[in-house]
């Protein structure tokens, strides 16, 4: 693990924190001590979106209308602006970002809300072979009510690579954490699954992962080639609603599902 890998978590009334990439996987680590658990009931209401750097109008009001009532929100291309992360801290717990290269003024990478304070955050890195700009993802871990631990993987995978050496490579660290994790898991974002190469792979991998996928009856998510470029994976819980928001606020279409809670499953 590449120790200079870090995040920076925004929360409300406290300056930015740099959070260092952690010592030890949370399977064989020991995560921070479990605070108050996600606010759910019934339902885990996720929004993934590719943000597109807010570059385009109208993303606030977007987040306003349906970030506002996630429990978590998984954002690609997020730049740190004043105004995104005022809305992260005064909606949210925390929210964490990847820096994955600098803009002018605002970095920009993945970046998970969470209604929770999370146990455990791992940054993750990826260089571009040819652009040689860098790729984030960020493993987070939340409680649940019901004691579990939902583990969280916000990725923007790399997009300019010939085959898909890098792309499996950029999966690789993921899988190791997930194999592993024996509570409910969210893989989700920006998996620029462009070619057949790549969907083969990334479908192969949520095969290994034991990871289902989220299928949508009205698929408008962005796509190239004829492929889907977002997805969402999931294990450990049941979808029970699942939707692709149409809006000109980016270049993507945001992605929101609601899981319920699955019974846990014996060891």
């Amino acid at each position: 693990m590449n120790r200079k890998t870090y995040s920076m978590r925004y929360t409300a009334g406290q300056p930015a924190e740099r959070i260092s990439a952690p010592a030890a996987l949370l399977h064989v680590g020991q995560a921070l001590s479990p605070g108050e658990p996600l606010p759910m009931e019934n339902t885990l209401r996720v929004l993934v979106w590719n943000i597109f750097k807010q570059q385009r109008a109208d993303w606030q009001s977007v987040l306003q209308s349906f970030g506002r009532e996630s429990h978590l929100v998984l954002l690609q291309e997020a730049q740190a602006t004043p105004e995104l992360v005022q809305f992260a801290t005064a909606n949210y717990m925390t929210a964490d970002q990847v820096p994955a290269f600098m803009l002018p003024a605002h970095p920009s990478g993945v970046m998970t809300l969470a209604a929770a304070y999370p146990v455990y955050c791992c940054p993750l890195l990826e260089r571009e072979p040819l652009l040689r700009l860098a790729k984030s993802a960020l493993i987070t871990a939340y409680p649940l009510p019901d004691n579990q631990t939902l583990m969280v993987v916000n990725i923007h995978a790399v997009n300019f690579s010939l085959g898909i050496d890098v792309y499996s490579k950029q999966l690789g660290p993921i899988g190791d954490q997930v194999i592993h994790h024996k509570g409910p898991v969210i893989l989700a974002g920006d998996f620029n699954a462009w070619s057949r190469q790549r969907i083969n792979a990334l479908y192969r991998f949520a095969r290994e992962m034991g990871l289902r996928e989220v299928r949508f009856t009205d698929d408008n998510r962005r796509k190239a080639f004829g492929r889907p470029l977002d997805f969402v994976f999931y294990r450990g819980m049941k979808v029970a609603e699942a939707a692709v928001l149409v809006t000109r606020a980016s270049d993507h279409n945001p992605l929101l599902v609601e899981f319920s809670p699955a019974k846990p499953e014996r060891n």
